[in-house]
């Protein structure tokens, strides 16, 4: 295998640490980086410990992790790099692009997130921008995190909100709740219009349905009081 040691315009090549647990996969990443212009493949890791060590000892400008490995995963590595004060970029590179990967690698610290079955080129793009700093994601995934900016988060329900439905759930109506909660039933309702409205739902029962989904109620213990 042969490193280049030098990018384009003699730029300083790009220092490279692979980690993933399939050796086809590091084998084949380790091979087309050696061969690209501008590249240095330092080492492999096969788990997300091993990246870590590596990491420290051989001082990589970029570390393609993957995510899914035995024993240490990609995401603990991110978070272990980044404790330790581990300089390196990481770019992600796998095969997952949902919500539940992509966000929490990025909040980790990754630099950029690519999948396996990018292009050729984008992946060495990938890597470059990398080491200059630059955020990296595939279409893919800048699709999702553009779809999820887009989104409004879902609206948290008051205090007060929160008693009026647990009063409802309980089966009060809304002279009683407005008894125990010391308002006017004129006050209840608009509560429940705000509480419809933050929930995304059209009548009480409703609201009581999706208000347990969300873990906002909890189901009551048999002979547990009703009270406020």
């Amino acid at each position: 295998m042969t490193d280049h040691t030098t990018g384009p315009a003699d730029e300083p090549a790009v220092r490279l640490l692979i980690a993933d647990d399939h050796p086809i996969v590091r084998d084949g990443l380790s091979s087309m980086f050696a061969a690209a212009p501008g590249f240095q493949v330092l080492g492999e890791a096969a788990d997300g410990a091993a990246a870590v060590r590596l990491a420290k000892e051989l001082r990589p400008d970029v570390i393609l992790m993957d995510l899914r490995m035995p024993g240490m995963d990609g995401l603990t590595a991110i978070t272990e790099l980044a404790r330790a004060g581990v300089t390196a970029r990481v770019l992600v590179l796998t095969t997952y692009d949902t919500d539940t990967h992509v966000l929490p690698a990025i909040e980790a610290g990754a630099t950029g997130y690519l999948l396996k079955d990018s292009p050729r080129e984008e992946l060495l793009r990938g890597a470059r921008a990398a080491a200059k700093g630059e955020s990296v994601l595939s279409p893919s995934v800048a699709a999702r995190l553009m779809k999820r900016v887009k989104t409004p988060a879902p609206q948290v329900l008051s205090q007060r909100e929160l008693e009026v439905l647990q009063l409802m759930a309980a089966g009060n109506t809304n002279r009683e709740t407005a008894a125990r909660l010391f308002i006017t039933e004129a006050t209840v309702k608009s509560h429940l219009l705000n509480i419809y409205a933050k929930l995304g739902v059209k009548d009480r029962a409703a609201a009581v349905t999706e208000a347990f989904n969300r873990g906002l109620l909890v189901p009551r213990t048999p002979g547990s009081a009703s009270g406020t």
